[in-house]
Parts: C-alpha cells; structure tokens; sequence
C-alpha cells in the first residue's frame, strides 16, 4: 500500500476519475467527504461502483465508513460489505478495543454475504481523537484484520482546539508531530504498515514531493492521497530505488552465504543484523510492489 487515495462514495464521476488514477489502494469514502443528507446516496453508489469494478481494477478497494460513535456504521457495512471490498479503513479510532468492536461487527456481515470469515482488512485511522493518541500503543494483536495504521491531523485540531496543524514554515507543530510519530512506532509495535497522512495543498507539488521523501525517510510505507495527480509522487517516492534493492539484495545474500551470522562484511563495511532485518523489509515493499531487485 504505497498511494491510497480517497474518492466521495457519493459521485460516480470522481469514483470513474479515481479509479483510473493508478493508486494501489482506492478509498471509497463514506465519511467526511460526504454530506449528512447526501449518506443514503453514497452508500448505494459506493455498493453498486465496488460490485462492477472489482474485477475490472488492479487497485485494491477500502471504504471509509463513519465512526463507530456515528451510529452510521451499521449502515454503511450493510450496504457496502456484500460487494467485497477488500478493507474497511475506520476513522476516529480510539483505541485497538474500536478495532476489535469493527472485526466483531464485520464478522457478521461476512456470514450473511457468503464471505469468509476474516476476508476483509482494517485500517484504521488513530490520532484523530486525543484518546486516540493516547492510545496508540494498543492496536499490537488485536485483529489478524489488520492492515495497517494510519493518522490524522484535521480532526484532532478540531478536537483539541488548536488553529492549525502546521507552522508558518510548513512543518508540523508538536502536538501533531507527535501524533505522527505514534503512528510509526505503533505500526512498528504491531508489525503492520505505517501510512503516512493526507497533504491539503494539492497545488503545491514541491512541497508534497518533501513530505513523500520525508515520510518514507522516517519509516512509513505509504501515503494517503486527496487528488488523483497525487498518487504517481507517492508511488515514486514509497517505491524502493534500483541502488537500494542492489544494496539490500546484496545484504541478504552476505548473510545467506555465511550461514546467517550476526555481522558480515561487505565491502569492507561490518553489516550487523538490524541491517538485515532492513533490507529484507525493503525487498519486501519492492516485492508487493511488483519490482524485482
């Protein structure tokens, strides 16, 4: 999951548009990019869009539904389960219990829809609530549903009342860097992947090319889009460069040839074995990805 780009449930033009964008995940979304009244509409678009396009698109398929808190929940996985998406990403998450409630929940709309038990993923989106960030350390074991961890930074502003999410330079403020960096540290705790969050400003491209570099530098394996001309300087950036899979190709295969030690030497360089466990995680990323080293 390098791109993962949100398309409005409600228009089947933008849904059209989007899943022609090439993102490896598309996210149907249920929730902020949907009017109240317009909910009804955009479940039964969303439904019948996933049941026509499944087989026709090589993008994997999430839906956004509305928090557990919402009391629309329910209603969203009764509309839209039945048409096979593969994930369901869950905003507002509070805690790994909201991802264990969500796999409860599913498991039943599974049964009535003739899925197997499990068939689709989770990815919820965990520093949007303050209990969220606190909580963050919580999701490791939870589900064998989920897929990853990501965050959110618009609506935890909204909820702790701060004006911004970033500072007159463009980075991050502390409140929201620490949000960030939870993210990371509980995928790592969870051995799921990290994506990283949305970036407004689809206009500015240099500086989204920035925070792509800076994301994956950091350790996250994806990003969120908000536009389809986003999605080709996610995957650029998320995809492991040829120099990169040579140098992890090589690690791995020095380890191999000497019986799997705790340090080998390459090129007159003492490798150890976190250096392994990142090279294969590289190679990994390159595999899902569909590139050889």
């Amino acid at each position: 999951m390098r791109s993962l780009l949100f398309v409005p449930g409600d228009s089947e033009r933008k849904l059209e548009k989007g899943f022609g964008a090439g993102a490896d995940v598309v996210i149907v979304d249920l929730e902020d990019s949907v009017a109240p009244h317009n909910k009804a509409l955009a479940r039964e678009i969303a439904a019948r869009f996933i049941a026509e396009r499944r087989a026709q698109t090589g993008s994997v398929i999430y839906v956004r539904v509305n928090d557990l808190s919402t009391g629309m929940t329910d209603d969203d996985l009764a509309a839209v389960v039945s048409a096979g998406p593969d994930g369901i990403m869950l905003p507002k998450s509070n805690s790994g219990l909201d991802v264990q409630h969500l796999s409860a929940k599913l498991r039943v709309h599974e049964a009535e829809s003739g899925l197997a038990d499990g068939a689709i993923k989770i990815l919820p989106i965990i520093t949007e609530t303050p209990a969220g960030v606190l909580a963050t350390a919580t999701y490791a074991g939870t589900s064998a549903r989920l897929a990853g961890l990501t965050w959110g930074a618009e609506d935890l502003s909204a909820a702790i009342g701060a004006r911004t999410a970033r500072d007159e330079r463009g980075g991050y403020t502390d409140v929201f860097r620490l949000a960030r960096t939870m993210t990371i540290l509980a995928a790592g705790a969870a051995e799921v992947a990290a994506i990283d969050t949305v970036f407004p400003n689809f206009r500015d491209m240099a500086a989204f090319e920035t925070e792509c570099a800076e994301a994956e530098r950091d350790g996250f394996t994806g990003k969120m889009a908000i536009h389809p001309d986003q999605v080709p300087v996610i995957n650029a950036a998320f995809t492991p460069s040829a120099e990169a899979l040579r140098q992890s190709a090589a690690i791995v295969a020095a380890f191999a040839a000497a019986g799997n030690p705790g340090v080998v030497g390459i090129d007159g360089k003492m490798v150890d074995r976190p250096h392994l466990r990142l090279a294969e995680r590289l190679l990994a990323r390159a595999k899902a990805a569909g590139i050889s080293a």
